[in-house]
């Protein structure tokens, strides 16, 4: 077992001992991909999607020994060229036997790039990566799923933050991939992303190729007695106490929301208190909001005196059902309702404030703390 000094990580993904329930939503996802279903997975960024994506992926190579996993993080990307060519990299020359690798067997499925082989230092094995000509990109991801498919191995791709591509110039993206993705049976994807609108309308809208091509799914917070008997029988095994009222209380002040918890369970892990406190919360959240003072204040000069009034407001409230309800606008001495509705656009394209079923709160809850307090 990986030797984790602090259990609440922060990021990256070690085993299920350090990932807290997800049971049910990992069991759904397998079940889906493995049934041939294709995922969309929704939430807000830091909800705990990454961790949730490489949680199934453990699960399912526990399962299936022959299977490739591969997750691709899409956020850096600009265009089709850079989506291809970070496809390439991640997945070309991963699915070969030593055997295959010897031989060339990837060559065959790649004419419209530089193939350039070389040794891996540790394993000492050839391995090879692609030099990618941009002319070449549209048959390039051909080649790419043409390789996955011949591959016949059962392959699991993520791609992470999947609405980026609605920012490429190339508006002709999505068609192309789901052309491709459906004749490969054997490559099953889940399509994850944090800007639930943008989502819902590649997968949701009649009028996009991905139209109901996929199963939906919306990650919600992590049970809260569930991840209380994960963070107090962590902490207990250091020689500490988290009692179940003051874990609520920190639960509570996120919504929550999982990656602000697990950054302030890893400070409070790191204390030399016996009996966590109260008080220990508010040293270490104070810690925390000073430290990122500077880059709160640096996000509030850009913004207009009508999204900062209005950004405030949302943080003071906490949870704002309805943001043109008369009684918020007249208690935060908000301008009229097209003032209002042209500041919440430009947070909202931001990811400065998110809106949920249940109304909008400040996106970055530290930030949210420290909004509160001015």
């Amino acid at each position: 077992m990986n030797n984790v000094k602090n259990p609440f990580l922060l990021y990256g993904y070690v085993s299920p001992v350090y990932f807290c329930d997800r049971e049910s939503e990992t069991a759904e996802i397998i079940a889906a991909l493995q049934n041939g279903r294709h995922v969309t997975l929704m939430s807000p960024r830091r909800m705990g999607k990454t961790g949730l994506i490489h949680n199934v992926f453990y699960h399912i190579q526990q399962q299936e020994k022959a299977a490739a996993c591969f997750y691709l993080d899409i956020f850096s990307t600009r265009s089709l060229q850079d989506f291809v060519a970070m496809m390439g990299r991640c997945i070309v020359g991963k699915l070969d036997t030593p055997a295959q690798r010897a031989a060339g067997f990837v060559s065959q499925f790649f004419k419209s790039t530089r193939l350039v082989f070389s040794t891996d230092a540790l394993t000492n094995l050839p391995q090879v990566s692609l030099d990618f000509r941009p002319e070449d990109t549209v048959n390039t991801l051909e080649e790419i799923f043409t390789y996955l498919k011949q591959s016949n191995r059962e392959c699991y791709i993520a791609i992470d933050e999947f609405q980026q591509i609605l920012e490429y110039e190339d508006d002709s993206v999505e068609a192309l991939l789901r052309s491709y993705i459906q004749f490969c049976p054997n490559v099953h994807f889940i399509f994850s992303g944090s800007k639930q609108h943008l989502m819902t309308d590649i997968f949701s809208s009649a009028k996009r190729p991905f139209y109901q091509s996929t199963q939906k799914m919306t990650l919600a917070a992590l049970d809260r007695e569930k991840y209380y008997v994960f963070a107090r029988d962590h902490i207990q095994a250091a020689g500490k106490v988290l009692t179940e009222e003051l874990f609520s209380y920190i639960y509570d002040m996120f919504a929550g929301h999982t990656w602000y918890m697990q950054y302030t369970l890893n400070f409070l892990f790191d204390t030399n208190a016996a009996v966590i406190t109260k008080e220990d919360v508010s040293l270490v959240l104070l810690k925390i909001l000073e430290q990122e003072e500077s880059s709160f204040a640096a996000e509030l000069d850009r913004l207009t005196n009508n999204q900062m009034r209005l950004l405030v407001a949302v943080a003071k409230e906490g949870l704002v059902p309805a943001i043109n309800a008369g009684t918020f606008v007249r208690k935060h001495g908000l301008k009229g309702t097209s003032s209002i509705n042209k500041a919440l656009e430009y947070l909202i394209d931001k990811e400065l404030v998110y809106k949920s079923a249940e109304g909008y709160c400040v996106y970055n809850r530290f930030f949210s703390l420290w909004l509160s307090r001015m």
